[in-house]
């Protein structure tokens, strides 16, 4: 009855996470601190709410499926201000389509984008160790083998380009790549994002770009997949980049982003919805078009998790090697064994919290290389993150240190 080649999906990081935790009851009394869930607590602008609401009289109609003018209109134009692009990059018409989130594109670009076989091997799909869920589905849905490559701290959390073999790379259809990554917060520099770009034209695979914390950063912009485009002046070819409001605009319930990229995979894509995706629809098109071009709402965000993040250096420097992340709003603690750190911060003070193992694997004989960590969102306001993150300290540093 069911498909076999959808057995590889198994349960998603935080059903497992909930498995994990069945059974331990919190000795606190206190409500729970959810850390461990990346879904943003600062409300969404009034924007938004405005903007749907001055539409409401076109939810009774059909959305076409590349949106429409003033949309791509406004994602070319925040591109264009995002990452000082020339002004003649970037084409709405054949670049750019709105999706529904970028979780559901993700997938798909697995059976949009992969043939079984390439240069007469089985397909494989690149992707971060630790990695999204989603991109290992993507991976199935196309029949890939799923490639996992480790993401390292000496590598600044990315994988190691030049250790990927060439056998691999003749067969790989997708490479994801996750800048600001997810969990660690490193940004790819333009160099790296240019040498992946080269080796996508090189063995003519798909550069998946998943830059949905692009915005959500401390200090210098991080540069973008598009950005490294205009660098190399070749246009934009085997790069698609996934870009998102859940984060830039606190509004994950829109479910509203886009595309931008290779002209043909946009085209496909465009067709695919025309079969079996799902175009926004129009009071949620014209809000994303108005949130697109704002960028004042933007701003504030950024203040809030820089608050955060600040807390974070000044609880947690004194208790550990702290790597204070330049993008992101994801903490990746080194704790040494992250499956028991978060069992006993579940049991200690109801603080739910990612292990490191669970959004990794082990690959080809080696050792899960999230075990050693947990993650931590910090998406909460400032005086809820400073007494989770002191119950933090409390329970797993404080004891360690001796204090």
């Amino acid at each position: 009855m069911l498909n076999p080649d959808t057995a590889p999906l198994g349960e998603y990081t935080f059903a497992r996470l909930n498995d994990m935790l069945t059974g331990i009851s919190p000795k606190s009394n206190e409500r729970p601190i959810l850390f461990s869930l990346g879904e943003p607590q600062k409300p969404a602008p009034d924007l938004l709410s405005e903007t749907i609401a001055r539409h409401s009289n076109l939810w009774n109609r059909y959305p076409p499926p590349k949106g429409d003018e003033n949309f791509r209109q406004a994602a070319s134009g925040w591109l264009t201000r995002r990452y000082n692009l020339p002004e003649k990059l970037v084409d709405p018409d054949k670049h750019i389509i709105p999706v529904p989130g970028t979780r559901e594109p993700l997938y798909q670009i697995g059976f949009i984008c992969s043939p079984k076989e390439k240069n007469g091997a089985r397909s494989a799909v690149l992707m971060p160790n630790p990695f999204y869920h989603v991109y290992q589905g993507a991976a199935m849905s196309a029949g890939a083998e799923p490639i996992y490559l480790p993401a390292q701290e000496k590598n600044n959390f990315f994988p190691d380009l030049d250790s990927i073999s060439e056998d691999v790379l003749n067969r790989t259809v997708i490479f994801f790549l996750c800048t600001p990554s997810n969990p660690q917060g490193s940004a790819a520099s333009l160099k790296y994002l240019k040498d992946a770009i080269n080796l996508a034209r090189k063995y003519d695979f798909v550069l998946a770009l998943d830059e949905c914390y692009c915005e959500i950063y401390r200090g210098v912009p991080p540069v973008g997949g598009i950005e490294a485009c205009a660098e190399l002046g070749e246009g934009l070819s085997n790069v698609i980049s996934f870009n998102s409001l859940s984060k830039r605009s606190s509004a994950p319930g829109l479910r509203s982003g886009f595309l931008v990229g290779d002209e043909e995979i946009i085209k496909r894509y465009g067709q695919f919805v025309t079969f079996g995706g799902s175009p926004l629809p129009l009071p949620i098109l014209h809000a994303s078009t108005a949130l697109w071009n704002d960028d004042e709402h933007v701003v504030e965000n950024r203040s809030y998790y820089a608050e955060n993040f600040g807390i974070a250096e000044e609880i947690l420097k004194p208790y550990d090697d702290l790597l204070v992340p330049q993008a992101g709003f994801f903490l990746w603690l080194k704790v040494g064994d992250g499956t028991a750190a978060s069992k006993k911060l579940w049991q200690e003070n109801a603080i739910k919290t990612v292990p490191g193992e669970l959004m990794a694997r082990g690959y080809q004989g080696n050792e899960n290389p999230g075990k050693e960590y947990l993650r931590l969102a910090l998406v909460y306001d400032a005086d809820t993150t400073k007494l989770g993150l002191q119950q933090v300290v409390k329970t797993l540093f404080m004891p360690l240190s001796g204090s």
